[in-house]
């Protein structure tokens, strides 16, 4: 199957299907993490001298509600995937999948910048606490982790 060539709904749906599965996974993934950060070392400055717990702890629920649904469906739908370039290795090389790979490379390499300009600017300010460094390195880990399974991917397969 040629890229020019039209694919198939189940192709474009589960392409599409395992990028928004990945995407919400590295979301409630990072939520999560920020909220325990946020239990763990609360902002004394904030409302009312401590961080609202409640909320944290709604959000953690949530995120990881998330989680237990959309993470194994990214990974079902990725080996389905996977298995099916095995057999069909033209199926790597449609345009929806492209498409989707590179626009995961842009957000994640956007995202990464960005992280290193607030970092950057909170340290000329002199406001790196432990609470906002974790959250760096939390975007880093995600981000960096998302980023170079698909640039690896596409570096390992650029000649197929």
């Amino acid at each position: 199957m040629p890229e020019h060539k039209h694919i198939s709904a189940k192709d474009f749906f589960l392409q599409l299907g395992a990028m928004v599965a990945l995407y919400a996974s590295a979301i409630s993934f990072t939520m999560l993490v920020f909220e325990y950060i946020n239990v763990f070392f609360p902002d004394v400055l904030g409302i009312g001298g401590y961080d609202d717990t409640s909320n944290s702890f709604r959000s953690i629920r949530w995120s990881i509600s998330m989680l237990i649904v959309v993470f194994p469906l990214y990974i079902w739908m990725a080996w389905f995937l996977e298995k099916s370039y095995k057999k069909y290795p033209e199926r790597r090389k449609v345009w929806i999948r492209k498409w989707l790979v590179y626009l995961t490379l842009f957000v994640a390499a956007i995202i990464i910048i960005g992280n290193f300009i607030t970092l950057i600017y909170n340290a000329l300010g002199g406001e790196l606490t432990t609470r906002f460094v974790l959250k760096v390195i939390t975007l880093f880990f995600v981000t960096g982790s998302v980023f170079g399974y698909y640039f690896l991917d596409i570096k390992k397969h650029k000649d197929d």
